[in-house]
């Protein structure tokens, strides 16, 4: 086989040629650059083009989640998402292949259309806090038993497993009780602000969000969940790189509640948990300097 696929490449093309009723030979194999869990491709037959998904069986329950994920956004219609085409795995391997979209960097433009769309995705919303099934953000196991109360889910489903998992991997003792601690008081941050369960990306940086050719913003690799939109603003703001005119469209459409600021850090710190558990060290000051501002805007 081609391209480094393995015995995949033939069950790819029999993949595609069956969903789209139409026979696929393949012509062309490149790699694509830029993930850094699963090894990427753009597969042609000179017609035809596809972004496809590799990695190993084990892989497969995170292939099937992102699916999940970008049917969700695309069915609500108010945001460009890559068409899932097929899913699927050999006797070695797993794989997804999407809709090719010919992408470039996020510009002020398409920025701003792209903070309208998200206000409106926002405001698709569930009965409960959560989602019909687990999933992962990046690697790691994503928790969406559904809850009722938001504090509740926030705390158990999302910072309590990461802190669990970096105890695990070597993080302080002291540190994580002091995260336990944010989990039991966390409620305080919420006494006048009541989030809606909103349809989330759930794991918005500016890597995982771009336009098209035509100037149409994307956006993929989601971690989808209901839950407060703050979540989605405020992973959009913790590595920065979205235009500017994307922060404030949204704020036009829908504005943040004045305790955003207070929260924001809660929000963050489960993807910076998270950056630590999955990357190491290089994290370690940034989750510190969370907890303990929490801490003391929640009176320790």
């Amino acid at each position: 086989m081609t391209g480094g696929f393995g015995d995949g490449l033939d069950a790819i093309a029999a993949a595609i040629a069956g969903r789209t009723a139409t026979p696929f030979t393949t012509s062309s194999v490149r790699p694509v650059s830029g993930g850094s869990i699963h090894r990427a491709w753009h597969i042609a037959d000179g017609a035809r083009s596809y972004f496809v998904k590799t990695n190993g069986i084990a892989a497969a329950p995170m292939f099937a989640a992102e699916a999940q994920g970008l049917q969700a956004l695309a069915a609500t219609g108010g945001v460009r998402t890559p068409a899932v085409v097929a899913l699927g795995r050999t006797a070695t391997q797993a794989f997804l292949v999407l809709e090719h979209l010919d992408l470039t960097t996020l510009e002020a433009d398409a920025g701003a259309r792209l903070g309208a769309a998200l206000a409106l995705l926002h405001r698709v919303s569930g009965e409960s806090f959560g989602w019909p099934d687990d999933n992962f953000i990046g690697a790691t196991p994503q928790c969406n038993a559904p809850h009722r109360s938001w504090p509740h889910f926030f705390g158990e489903r999302r910072l309590r497993p990461q802190l669990q998992l970096a105890l695990s991997k070597g993080m302080d003792k002291a540190l994580v009780a002091k995260g336990y601690g944010i989990i039991e008081r966390c409620g305080g941050l919420f006494t006048d602000y009541q989030p809606v369960a909103s349809l989330l990306h759930g794991d918005l940086w500016s890597g995982n969000a771009a336009q098209c050719r035509d100037g149409v913003p994307a956006i993929f690799d989601p971690a989808c969940y209901y839950g407060d939109r703050e979540t989605d603003i405020a992973m959009a703001e913790l590595f920065g790189g979205f235009p500017t005119g994307f922060h404030a469209a949204y704020r036009a459409a829908w504005p943040l509640d004045s305790g955003y600021e207070t929260r924001k850090p809660l929000y963050n710190l489960y993807h910076i948990l998270n950056h630590f558990n999955l990357f190491g060290q290089a994290y370690l000051g940034q989750a510190q300097r969370m907890i303990d501002r929490l801490r003391k805007d929640l009176g320790r």
